[in-house]
C-alpha cells in the first residue's frame, strides 16, 4: 500500500460500495460536441463508446432502464450562465445543434429515454432522481464524458441522492489522461466503485 493508499485509508475511504438488484445505466453527454473530433469541444472516444455500448445493449435487451444525457442551451442561457463564461466552449452546445445529438455510435435506440441538461450534473435541473426513484432503481452505472467534469458531477450527486454507484473506467472519456485518472481515483475513494465494463456485465448478467 502506497503512502497516498495509507493516507485515505486511514481516514475511512475507499471502502466498497453495495450492490443493489435493480441497476440502471446513465450515460452522460456522449453527444457530437464532445465525440467528433471535428468540434474542437470534443475528443476520440470511440472506445469508450465501444465499451459503453457493451453494457448498454445487453441492458436493453433484458429491460434494464438506459438514460442518456445532453447539453443544449438557449441562446439567452449562452449569455446568462456563468458557467458558459469560464468555459467559453460549451456555449457552442446549442439546442437544435448537431453537437448537442447523442452519437449514433452509442447505439442509442428512438424510444430511449434522453435527458437535457444545463450544467455539468446530470441530476441538476433534470428529473433524473424521479425517474429512477420510480422505477425502483438501487443502484447506477454511471459512464460518459467528460470524467472529470459532467461523469464526476453526476457521481457526486448520484451518492447525494442515494443511489450506489459503479463507474467503469473503461466506459469513461476525456480530454486529457491526468485530469480523466485523478477523478478516477477520487471518486474509487469517496463516492463510487470504479470497476471496468467487464466486471459491470457480469454484475449487469447476474441480476437482469
Amino acid at each position: 500500500m502506497s503512502k497516498q493508499e495509507s493516507v485515505y485509508a486511514a481516514a475511512g475511504f475507499g471502502a466498497s460500495v453495495p450492490r443493489g438488484k435493480r441497476p440502471a445505466i446513465v450515460v452522460v453527454d456522449f453527444s457530437y460536441g464532445f465525440t467528433d473530433i471535428n468540434y474542437p469541444t470534443a475528443a476520440d472516444m470511440s472506445l469508450q463508446i465501444e465499451a459503453t455500448r457493451k453494457l448498454t445493449d445487453f441492458a436493453r435487451s433484458v429491460g434494464i432502464p438506459v438514460i442518456y444525457t445532453t447539453i443544449a442551451y438557449q441562446p439567452w442561457e449562452i449569455q446568462a450562465l456563468p458557467w458558459l463564461k469560464k468555459a467559453t466552449g460549451m456555449a457552442a452546445l446549442e439546442a437544435g445543434s448537431r453537437l448537442v445529438e447523442i452519437d449514433q455510435s452509442t447505439g442509442i435506440q428512438p424510444d430511449d429515454t434522453v435527458l437535457v441538461k444545463h450544467g455539468a450534473s446530470s441530476f441538476q435541473g433534470t428529473n433524473l432522481a424521479a425517474l429512477l426513484t420510480g422505477a425502483g432503481i438501487d443502484t447506477l452505472v454511471v459512464t460518459g464524458a467528460t470524467t472529470s467534469g459532467c461523469v464526476r458531477a453526476t457521481v457526486v450527486d448520484a451518492v447525494q441522492s442515494g443511489f450506489n454507484v459503479l463507474v467503469p473506467e473503461d466506459c469513461c472519456a476525456d480530454r486529457a489522461s491526468a485530469p480523466h485518472e485523478a477523478n478516477l481515483y477520487d471518486m474509487a475513494q469517496k463516492y463510487a466503485d470504479v470497476i471496468d465494463s467487464g466486471d459491470a456485465l457480469t454484475w449487469l448478467r447476474s441480476v437482469a
